[in-house]
C-alpha cells in the first residue's frame, strides 16, 4: 500500500507570495509523514505562465495521472483554497473522474479551510492576535467569488462583531461586501488609520494592485482619498503558523475519516 499526499492551490506566479502558498505545504506535509507529496495548482494561467518560465507545476489531473503510474494506492487530496468555491469545484471534478475510472483504492478530497462555523471562529481569533492594530480600523480584503460560498465573507464580519473584534471590516475584490460597504461602516466610527490586510492565502496580484497598489482605485489610494492613514501587510494567510495549522488539521479530519 503507498500513499500520497496531494496539496492543491490556487497558485500564483508571484515568487514572493509561492512562499505563502510553500508554508502551508510543508505543514501538511508534515502532517503526513511517509507519504509521498506532491502539489498542483487549479489555475491554467498560472500554470502556463510558470512553464515558459521553466517552472512547470501540474495541474490536479496531471498530478493524479502521476500519481497512478507511481503506483500509489490511497491518495488523500486536500486543498490550500480558502472556500467551496469555483476553484474547489475544479478539483472536485477532477477527483470525481479518477474515481469514476479505478485508478486508486482511495481516492478522498478534503475540505477547503473555511467550510463550517468552527473554522471561521478559529480565523477570527487569529485576526485578532495577529493583524488588528493597537489603534485604527483593520480592512481585510478578500478575493469574493461567485454563487453561495461568498457567504463566507458576510459570515466572517459577523463572527468578529460576535465575539467582540469590533474594529475588523470584512471586504471582497469580486465579490460582496466591496470596498463600498466598507467605507460607509468606517465612515460611521472615528477611525482615521486603516491597516490593510490580505485576506488570502497568498499576498499575490490582488494584494500587490489591488490592495497596496499606488493606481487611483486601489484600494489604498481609495482610503487615502477618503482621508484615512494606510498601512498595509504584504504578507498571505499561509505564512502565518496558526492558519498552517488549521490546515493540517483538514487533513487530520480527511485522514480519519477515509
Amino acid at each position: 500500500m503507498k500513499q500520497a499526499l496531494l496539496a492543491v492551490s490556487f497558485g500564483t506566479t508571484i515568487p514572493k507570495a509561492r512562499l505563502d502558498i510553500e508554508g502551508v505545504e510543508r505543514a501538511l506535509a508534515a502532517a503526513a509523514p511517509g507519504m509521498t507529496f506532491l502539489n498542483a495548482y487549479t489555475s491554467s494561467m498560472i500554470r502556463r505562465i510558470l512553464e515558459k518560465r521553466g517552472e512547470p507545476v501540474c495541474s490536479v489531473e496531471e498530478a493524479l495521472e502521476r500519481l497512478a503510474e507511481q503506483g500509489c494506492t490511497r491518495v488523500y487530496v486536500q486543498p490550500t483554497h480558502l472556500l467551496p468555491g469555483v476553484e474547489y469545484a475544479k478539483i472536485k471534478r477532477a477527483v470525481h473522474r479518477f474515481s469514476r475510472q479505478g485508478r486508486f483504492e482511495v481516492l478522498a478530497l478534503g475540505e477547503p479551510l473555511l467550510a463550517d462555523h468552527t473554522a471561521l471562529a478559529e480565523l477570527a481569533r487569529i485576526i485578532e492576535k495577529r493583524y488588528l492594530p493597537e489603534e485604527g480600523a483593520l480592512v481585510l480584503m478578500g478575493h469574493g467569488t461567485v454563487g453561495f460560498a461568498n457567504l463566507v465573507y458576510p459570515a466572517l464580519q459577523t463572527v468578529l462583531s460576535l465575539t467582540g473584534v469590533e474594529r475588523a471590516y470584512v471586504g471582497t475584490v469580486e465579490g460582496w461586501p466591496e470596498l463600498d460597504q466598507v467605507l460607509e461602516q468606517l465612515q460611521k466610527t472615528e477611525h482615521r488609520q486603516v491597516k490593510l490586510v490580505p485576506l488570502m492565502v497568498v499576498a499575490g496580484d490582488h494584494a500587490i494592485n489591488d490592495m497596496a497598489g499606488n493606481e487611483p482605485e486601489s484600494w489604498k489610494s481609495r482610503l487615502e482619498a477618503a482621508g484615512y492613514a494606510v498601512t498595509c501587510h504584504m504578507d498571505g494567510l499561509g505564512s502565518q503558523p496558526e492558519i498552517q495549522a488549521m490546515y493540517q488539521k483538514r487533513l487530520r479530519e480527511l485522514l480519519d475519516r477515509s
